[in-house]
């Protein structure tokens, strides 16, 4: 498939894996050190099945493909004539085996970078050497059954794939598997890229062969494995966005390589794309396969290039219109990126103004500047100006499941709300799916995409479908709330220097539980090695923020979040006035301002309010968010708020959510300061400058 006609027909993306950073063990930095010396070639295979004969469809499989293919020659220098593309019927068992032995088993040389990418279905089979025990497999475009009467499968061994790629004459080895092994049984949400294993199946013994034969064979390097999930019965999941679907780890990974440090260890990177599959309610994790615990990535571009959003892809004849690729930009953010938002160039200062969006796709007008270098195609571009429409709705899918009584009963009560929309489950991206719960007698309840009941979300047995949708209405305005500001979200863009550390407060010294930096502000990795892929506090724990202000101007904080409850919750800042001769000393709100160079902690340890972690056992998530301005109107609207005395502790209720987060876009939008021409569609969106603002997400477990 032509690329222009793959990228007219993936139309318009809804990405919802917002992007946190949670740090695993320290890895060294042997792998990237070689990658960055220079390397006579950098070779890839990249397979995506979505079609296979008697088998159900996957839908992401290709998008999955042209994600890597445009990473790989953009972000990491790939020449296009060295990537071998496998996809639908080219992708057979013999197809594959064949390309790795004769374009990268012959081509690749002892100094050359190979890239595997396999993103279709995995399943088990059992060998006749090991009756015992099944093993892992990849299903191929022809993996159907040979012979009907004798089960004979297709399939592709993980132990094959691992021969394979330690065959090859180079130790610079890196595959990314975007499948899965253990079929789930069926639930509610996404769709798994795992097919239920056959007890009867048999596996070809032409693949048998072709294993005995790897065997014999010298094998140079050890490669490292990035797998869709961690654990073996966890299954890799692909989502509906906007017009295509994609696989959840591949979305996530690239999209964090276009937008972060050079430097990062691998492990850093998979908490990235774990966190991101958390926001969507899915248990998904990747993992690192190989042994090897000295590695980075990949190699990315010169050092003095520390992240982008994309890169251009193509200069139209009158040389004032550009296409780009925007894989780096937050996939959450993507849908609702507006007209005017702006890019600048990396290497130089002109300037890009977007003017359509189509997916993943845009076009921009260059903003001349006089003696600037004329444009090419491969530059990488940063956000400079992130436009947001501020109509946004939060977008209920109707599960199938459904008789079409109570999906007309569901339509007509979540149209009540202003600030809802709903679609049909699997038709249309969406952020959460309304269904019954599987008990008798059923309930309605409202889930994560990947099934998950979202708490404090269920009516009562029996219950009629409007009635329940009427109780969820609180519940409703704080999850679009907290949609609202994952939208803020720009670790990998913002210009102001900020670093924030959540601790546990012991009797020794603060335990560093997770730490987290606007990466482009900082030349050099700092980030802290001991914190878990999730980071887990347990019950009862005395937690602090520590953030340093390493900018040259002072910031103002709010954060804002959701607890182990899915209930909102913000930060307080309390202050009794000290004003002579008046009656009132109820406290009120103050501004939270961190000079240049200062460290401050909240809670402020020259203060007796703690903030002490409650059960139950779940999830938190907490937005920091930071402008050069004050926040006025978000304390306006939290002082709008009744709050109990005893409600008056650094963490508290958040009672009015969407309120306040619209006030805080509206603060961050005067923050910015931008010019009228920039400014001239105020009246329906909200333009953020990202010298003037950085929003940082922590998430954590609670046990």
């Amino acid at each position: 498939m032509k690329r222009r006609t793959f990228l007219e027909r993936i139309g318009s993306i809804l990405a919802v894996l917002g992007i946190t950073e949670a740090e695993w063990l320290s890895l060294g930095n042997r792998y990237y050190q070689a990658l960055a010396q220079p390397s006579p070639r950098k070779l890839a295979l990249l397979i995506g099945i979505n079609q296979y004969p008697k088998i159900p469809a996957l839908s992401g499989c290709l998008t999955d493909v042209e994600l890597q293919r445009e990473l790989l020659i953009y972000r990491f220098g790939f020449q296009g004539s060295d990537i071998l593309t496998l996809t639908e019927e080219e992708a057979s068992r013999e197809f594959i085996e064949a390309a790795f032995l004769d374009r990268l088993g012959k081509q690749a040389k002892p100094d050359d970078l190979v890239v595997f990418h396999f993103s279709g279905y995995g399943s088990r089979v059992k060998l006749d050497t090991s009756p015992e025990t099944m093993q892992n497999a990849l299903v191929t475009a022809n993996a159907s059954l040979i012979s009907q009467e004798e089960k004979i499968v297709n399939y592709i061994l993980e132990e094959t794939l691992l021969l394979l790629l330690r065959s090859l004459p180079t130790d610079r080895v890196t595959a990314v598997l975007d499948t899965s092994y253990y079929a789930p049984t069926p639930v509610l949400g996404l769709k798994s890229r795992a097919l239920p294993e056959s007890v009867e199946a048999k596996l070809a013994a032409e693949e048998l062969d072709f294993l005995q034969q790897l065997k014999t064979q010298k094998l140079h390097s050890t490669p490292i494995v990035l797998a869709a999930s961690s654990n073996p019965k966890q299954s890799a999941r692909e989502e509906l966005f906007a017009g295509f679907s994609a696989g959840l780890f591949t979305y996530a990974l690239t999209q964090y390589l276009w937008e972060f440090t050079p430097t990062t260890r691998i492990q850093v990177a998979l908490s990235y794309m774990e966190n991101s599959l958390s926001k969507l309610g899915s248990k998904q994790q990747p993992a690192l396969l190989s042994s090897q615990k000295n590695q980075h990535l990949t190699s990315l571009p010169p050092d003095g290039i520390i992240g982008a959003e994309g890169a251009v892809t193509a200069i139209e004849e009158d040389g004032k219109t550009v296409h780009l690729w925007l894989a780096g930009l937050p996939p959450q953010v993507l849908l609702y990126y507006g007209v005017n938002s702006r890019f600048t160039l990396a290497t130089t200062t002109e300037e890009l103004v977007l003017r359509s969006r189509t997916g993943l796709t845009a076009k921009a007008q260059i903003s001349q500047i006089e003696g600037a270098n004329p444009l090419q195609v491969g530059q990488l571009v940063q956000e400079a100006v992130r436009v947001l429409l501020r109509k946004i709705h939060l977008i209920i899918a109707l599960d199938t499941g459904l008789e079409r009584i109570e999906r007309v009963d569901a339509t007509s009560a979540f149209a009540a709300f202003p600030h809802v929309s709903t679609v049909v489950a699997g038709e249309k991206p969406a952020d959460y799916l309304f269904a019954k719960l599987q008990q008798t007698p059923s309930r309605y309840g409202l889930f994560s995409l990947s099934g998950e009941l979202i708490s404090n979300a269920t009516g009562e047995a029996g219950e009629a479908v409007k009635s329940t949708v009427q109780k969820l209405a609180p519940k409703l305005s704080t999850l679009l709330a907290a949609k609202l500001w994952r939208l803020t979200e720009n670790q990998g863009s913002s210009r102001l220097a900020l670093k924030t550390t959540l601790e546990i407060i012991n009797n020794i010294s603060p335990r560093v539980i997770m730490q987290r930096e606007t990466v482009r502000t900082f030349k050099t990795e700092t980030s802290i090695q001991k914190s878990l892929p999730t980071p887990i506090v347990p019950i009862g724990s005395q937690m602090q923020y520590r953030v340093e202000n390493q900018s040259d101007r002072p910031v103002y904080l709010i954060l804002l979040g959701l607890n182990n409850n899915h209930t909102a919750i913000a930060f307080y800042s309390w202050e009794t006035p000290q004003e002579p001769n008046t009656a009132d000393t109820n406290p009120v709100l103050k501004q939270i301002v961190i000079s240049p160079g200062e460290t401050l902690t909240l809670p402020q340890t020259n203060t007796a309010s703690e903030w002490v972690i409650s059960g139950p056992a779940s999830e938190c998530e907490h937005q920091l968010i930071f402008s050069t301005a004050p926040f006025n109107g978000t304390l306006a609207a939290l002082n709008t708020a009744k709050y109990s005395t005893a409600e008056e502790g650094p963490i508290g209720p958040l009672l009015n959510s969407l309120d306040v987060v619209q006030a805080l876009l509206q603060d961050l939008h005067n923050a910015s300061a931008l010019k009228t021409d920039m400014n001239s569609t105020a009246a329906d969106s909200h333009s953020l400058d990202v010298n003037n603002w950085a929003s940082l997400s922590f998430s954590f477990q609670v046990l």
